[in-house]
């Protein structure tokens, strides 16, 4: 929790209510349903909530903003997000049920009433978001055709419509064929070694009708 108030000092006392208390649901939940490692779990703000959170530095998504997190697993980085930006809207999916149980008692246990949750594959879902987020699930250019269709045409925000992308790593082979694609160091908001190799993507995506 320090290090969230450290690095985001505008945080509501509702705000801080929550996020302190993500630690005791996800240790409450993961006995019974095992999503988040151990070691992950003694360092969930560092490695979960914190990363998930560096999508808020990049940008302040407006007010009935729609985001989709695709691949949510235990519910990140859309649940950190979701905290982060109560009058948005994020929509979190995974194919995972036994994932989704856990994110929906988690939302449930904090009050969150900006998020829905749906047990399918991304393809089945026959909606427009502003952004698609999601933590590395899958190289771009097969994240890309899962979420074909799904990027709203109206512009709300300076950052342009399209996905952002939280990887790690050489990216350079994977994003050959975007050149839009903008590679932000999450190292130049939050300097703990963590995040030393870690990135945000943000790839534009046109509206196709």
């Amino acid at each position: 929790m320090e290090l969230l108030r450290y690095y985001f000092q505008d945080l509501t006392e509702e705000q801080i209510k929550q996020f302190d208390q993500l630690e005791d649901l996800y240790k409450d939940w993961n006995l019974k349903i095992n999503v988040v490692s151990r070691k992950d779990i003694d360092e969930l703000y560092l490695r979960h909530v914190l990363h998930s959170l560096a999508i808020a530095k990049l940008i302040s998504f407006k007010p009935n903003t729609k985001i989709m997190d695709v691949g949510t697993g235990g519910g990140f980085p859309g649940i950190p997000l979701a905290i982060m930006f109560p009058e948005s809207n994020f929509h979190l999916v995974d194919s995972i049920a036994k994932k989704l149980k856990v994110v929906n008692e988690v939302v449930e246990g904090l009050g969150l009433t900006n998020v829905k949750t749906s047990h399918c594959r991304v393809e089945e879902i026959n909606d427009t978001y502003d952004f698609i987020v999601s933590r590395a699930v899958a190289a771009m250019p097969t994240f890309v055709h899962w979420t074909k269709g799904k990027i709203a045409k109206k512009q709300n925000h300076d950052l342009k419509n399209g996905i952002i992308y939280l990887k790690g790593g050489d990216l350079g082979e994977e994003l050959q064929d975007f050149p839009k694609a903008t590679i932000y160091n999450i190292s130049d908001y939050f300097k703990e070694e963590f995040y030393e190799t870690k990135k945000v993507v943000h790839l534009p995506l046109k509206y196709k009708g």
